[in-house]
């Protein structure tokens, strides 16, 4: 099992219930690919370096997983079709 980190940036103007709907979609996919997660973070509203989608500020969150190597891909394949996710990255963590 390795350690990754799945970053995501979601909308800024949607609910709160929306946002966290977002969140808990991306954990499923992690668990759905035999991820198991250890941490979610939330960092909060922050500006973006640059305009994306005409939005100048995103929600950042931090979820810490352990998975199998091939885990990654799947996610990311499925993040990028999801609403309301501006960015997501997943990078994979020292031992």
């Amino acid at each position: 099992m390795n350690k990754y980190e799945l970053a995501v940036v979601v909308n800024a103007k949607i609910e709160d219930d929306a946002r966290a709907e977002v969140v808990e979609k991306a954990k499923a996919l992690i668990t759905r690919f035999g991820g198991t997660i250890s941490e979610v973070e939330e960092w909060g509203k922050k500006r973006l370096a640059y305009e994306i989608q005409k939005m100048r500020e995103g929600y950042y969150y931090f979820i810490q997983f352990e998975a199998e190597s091939t885990c990654p891909a799947e996610v990311e394949k499925r993040m990028r079709i999801m609403d309301n996710v501006l960015r997501y990255l997943v990078v994979s963590k020292e031992a």
